[in-house]
């Protein structure tokens, strides 16, 4: 394979990178089925409280990746931890 032809391979792979986050609540006790999807997210199950915790982490993280300029799938594992420790530990305190 040409350089070329590695280098538009590689361009073509990074065009198609995605990244979601997935969520879910295993404490639904009520009968209700909860599903919310997202641009970036899917959240499934749990209670009302839970999925609404889901929600609003959900929210946050992607509104922290935009204030950062940045895209799940170009985020790295240790910033996407950080974001998310930032998330839940601004959530607990409100």
């Amino acid at each position: 394979m040409s350089f070329n032809r590695t280098r538009a391979v590689k361009a073509a792979n990074e065009a198609r990178k995605s990244a979601a986050l997935l969520g879910l609540g295993l404490d639904n006790n009520d009968g209700q089925t909860r599903i919310t999807r997202g641009n970036n997210f899917l959240l499934l199950g749990g209670s009302q409280e839970t999925h609404g915790i889901m929600q609003e982490t959900a929210v946050k993280v992607n509104e922290q990746l935009e204030k950062r300029g940045k895209r799940l799938e170009n985020v790295s594992v240790g910033e996407l931890r950080d974001i998310c420790r930032d998330v839940t530990e601004s959530i607990r305190r409100s």
